[in-house]
């Protein structure tokens, strides 16, 4: 099916999205009230939910800052009874969401002696925080050894629980809360109740997990020498804003998942406690897509972005696939993950010579080049053993042999562990086609190495043409200065946003894959429970490791620049971030190795070393995110469910492809006859030297489009600032040339001589009803 086909099936229904589930099976629901409703008896916003609205025993939250309603635990009678006050604006039902699971600041273009690390004082004083598993307190990433005093705005807390007190934060590490009320109600997808287990989990900030800890440290850990996993990555370890202060909100449990009235709880907390910039490697939902007025990632992340805070959000590990992206509301900054220079190669090396390449984490006792019979259980013809699912392997078969492990369906180190038990001595995971050769580095707990697409289907060969197929495993440890990088992840979710094609998602891409950070002590690398390891840092890949990159740059811009808008740091680190890798040729996608493109990457991959300068910046308020939101047909009680206040449309409604994005995505209706156009008006704010001409360039205008500008020169002075432009783009539809993807791309680019300020262009058609 073609991409924008898919387009014609996301209805946005106005009003009440309710549960089918039957009385007797309450859940938890997320209620939108008009808050300027409230009758001046109450005095306060719970007293009027607990009276007029639910039970006080089954109000999980109340929500005043970045929204305004409460959660609560009931049945779909109760719920259907509270719909029809004239107060209640919208309600939608909790939802769970899942995580988006050294050397990188430098591979970004960070110096320690001039540039961005130096202008911003490495982000000292800014304050990021965590939407995550939480944090280990202890860890020396976190030290305040040196920080000044914790920064006088910060109005937040230090919340106790299990091996967690006030002593757990410091002048680094300023503020700890949990939220779990949401995911203690449960979902419809674990049934009614999901209690913590607490023989894995810690009732606390504390994080059993660590995906929280390895995400803090990589937006703003300290300096740690001597840092490595088991080996590997060895060197200093440092987060991209290293002299940040840290705020955790821990919303996501151990094998529980993370709730959206979690979410949206620690949404309101972070603006009330003064946080500058939120991460947040979070995303899904169970498969469904939402439009943004009941999806509270969305909702919450626009109220702290009208307050000034920066909001990252990671965009998935759905790809290759197309239109994989979530979290593409504009106003959130959307994360893709690419490679850095470095790699943890291991090689299979066949009975017959072969030498098969692949990566691994292994860390234990090698196999010393001795040769062990190799067997793929998945000959049977059934998946679960060509998966090497739970129970699926028979000992007497595999015994003392490698076994070859189709990627998919359980986790990569869960595989290793069924191997294991049923007495494999080695495992090779193999990709399929949709994986391509996108392979990710694991600390598994047996030798263990990742295979692509192609090398997969070659070992396969080899096993069913060998009488007696061997094979054994070579691990080579670390090595720097890989070339191509950065690579587009195949992990890595990509384009077009199916919510919203007018705007580019993701925005940019920035290091996921093997990155190294701080890990907790509460579980063992790989993260299982039989894994009795313990390391004091991890390398994990994931859109969940690339989003906390940009979150640190986040820091030092607003670090190096307090009154820039969260729209402006976007576009500074949108229009100067790079398209081309370390051989100065295009950005090639790891899935397939051809050449990548805007959908993968957005405007580019992550350079510091450009965003504290970048000439010219789009920026943007508020309103300009509500008028693009009634161009795209939302109305405004909609609306208002995001913006908290009431809007009002205008007569004249603005047309999305103007809001002032940083980037530019043509439309076309498909079949159209003749010559079609699409216009596009921005605006850009000179954040240079005052006196500066900025000359447009358009370069790879594909075949059967031609695009325009005006005017083609911008003067700046002391008294203009702001100046606006026209783009526009002709297009013979019928002979417009599209790609893979089924769109065609090309870019603009002001340059004064020393900035260019890039934005990509893309052009698709869209298949009417």
């Amino acid at each position: 099916m073609a991409p924008f086909l898919l387009l014609l099936f996301f209805f946005f229904t106005q009003g009440l999205v309710l549960s089918t589930t039957q009385p007797s099976n309450p859940k938890t629901f997320i209620f939108r009230i008009n808050s300027e409703t409230k009758p001046s008896v109450f005095p306060t916003h719970y007293h009027w939910y607990s009276s007029e609205f639910a039970e006080p025993t089954s109000i999980l939250h109340v929500y005043q800052n970045v929204f305004h309603g409460f959660s609560a635990y009931l049945t779909q009678d109760q719920v259907s009874s509270i719909s029809t006050h004239p107060s209640v604006l919208s309600v939608f039902e909790d939802r769970r969401r899942s995580l988006h699971t050294t050397r990188s600041p430098q591979f970004l273009g960070l110096r320690t002696q001039r540039g961005l690390w130096s202008e911003s004082d490495y982000g000292s004083d800014v304050i990021i925080g965590i939407f995550d598993t939480g944090i280990w307190p202890e860890h020396r990433s976190f030290s305040d050894l040196n920080l000044g005093p914790i920064p006088r705005r910060w109005k937040g807390v230090c919340d106790t629980g299990v091996k967690f007190t006030t002593k757990n934060c410091n002048k680094k590490l300023i503020g700890a809360r949990y939220f779990s009320k949401g995911q203690q109600a449960g979902s419809s997808s674990l049934g009614p109740m999901n209690p913590i287990n607490d023989t894995v989990e810690f009732r606390s900030p504390r994080d059993a997990d660590g995906h929280g800890t390895h995400t803090a440290s990589t937006a703003a850990g300290r300096y740690a020498f001597k840092a490595s996993m088991s080996g590997y990555a060895s060197g200093i370890a440092k987060g991209v804003a290293p002299k940040a202060r840290l705020a955790v909100y821990k919303v996501c449990w151990k094998g529980l998942g993370c709730f959206d009235s979690d979410i949206l709880a620690a949404f309101d907390a972070a603006v009330s406690d003064g946080v500058d910039v939120i991460s947040l490697s979070i995303g899904g939902g169970e498969g469904v897509v939402s439009p943004f007025y009941l999806d509270p990632i969305a909702i919450g992340s626009y109220g702290a972005v009208s307050r000034g805070v920066f909001v990252a959000t990671s965009a998935g590990n759905d790809g290759p696939s197309g239109m994989s992206v979530t979290n593409s509301a504009p106003w959130l900054t959307t994360v893709g993950a690419g490679t850095i220079d470095r790699d943890f190669p291991a090689e299979v090396i066949l009975g017959d010579g072969r030498k098969l390449s692949g990566v691994s984490l292994y860390s234990g006792k090698p196999l010393n080049a001795k040769m062990f019979q190799l067997v793929y259980p998945g000959k049977s013809g059934l998946l679960v053993d060509s998966l090497c699912m739970e129970n699926s392997l028979d000992p007497n078969i595999v015994k003392g042999k490698i076994v070859v492990c189709d990627r998919g369906s359980s986790p990569r180190v869960v595989k290793g562990l069924v191997v294991k038990k049923a007495g494999g001595i080695g495992m090779i995971l193999t990709n399929d086609v949709s994986n391509g050769e996108g392979v990710v580095g694991d600390p598994h707990i047996l030798p263990a190495c990742a295979l692509g697409a192609d090398e997969g289907v070659a070992i396969k060969s080899y096993i069913k043409s060998s009488a007696n197929p061997t094979a054994t495993i070579n691990f080579k440890g670390t090595m720097l200065g890989i070339k191509p990088a950065p690579v587009v992840a195949s992990f890595s979710a990509r384009g077009p946003s199916g919510l919203n094609p007018e705007i580019l998602k993701p925005d940019l891409i920035a290091p996921g894959v093997n990155i190294l950070a701080a890990w907790t002590n509460a579980v063992g690398p790989s993260g299982l429970d039989a894994d009795t390891r313990r390391t004091e840092f991890n390398i994990l890949s994931g859109t969940s490791m690339a989003c906390p990159h940009v979150s640190g740059a986040a820091a030092l811009l607003k670090s190096a620049h307090p009154d820039w808008s969260p729209a402006a740091i976007r576009s500074a680190l949108m229009t100067t971030a790079t398209i081309g890798d370390n051989r100065n040729q295009p950005m090639i996608d790891e899935a397939s190795r051809n050449a990548s493109t805007p959908y993968d990457f957005g405007s580019g991959n992550l350079n510091l070393g450009l965003a504290m300068d970048p000439g010219l910046v789009y920026d943007m308020s508020a309103n300009d995110y509500v008028n693009y939101m009634c161009s795209i047909g939302y109305v405004e009680n909609e609306i208002q469910v995001i913006t908290r206040i009431p809007v009002k449309c205008p007569a004249r409604k603005a047309l999305p492809e103007n809001l002032n994005y940083p980037s530019f995505v043509a439309l076309f209706q498909s079949p159209a006859k003749g010559v079609s156009r699409k216009t596009f008006i921005r605006t850009v704010t000179n954040v240079g030297a005052v006196n500066s001409v900025y000359r447009v360039k358009v370069e790879t205008q594909p075949k059967g489009v031609s695009v325009s500008v005006e005017p083609s020169e911008l003067v700046f002075s002391e008294s203009v600032k702001k100046l606006r432009f026209v783009l526009t783009v002709t297009a013979e539809t019928r002979n417009v040339v599209m790609g893979p993807s089924g769109a065609a791309f090309g870019s603009v680019s002001w340059t004064d001589g020393k900035h260019v300020v890039r934005s990509p262009i893309v052009i698709t058609q869209v298949v009417p009803l």
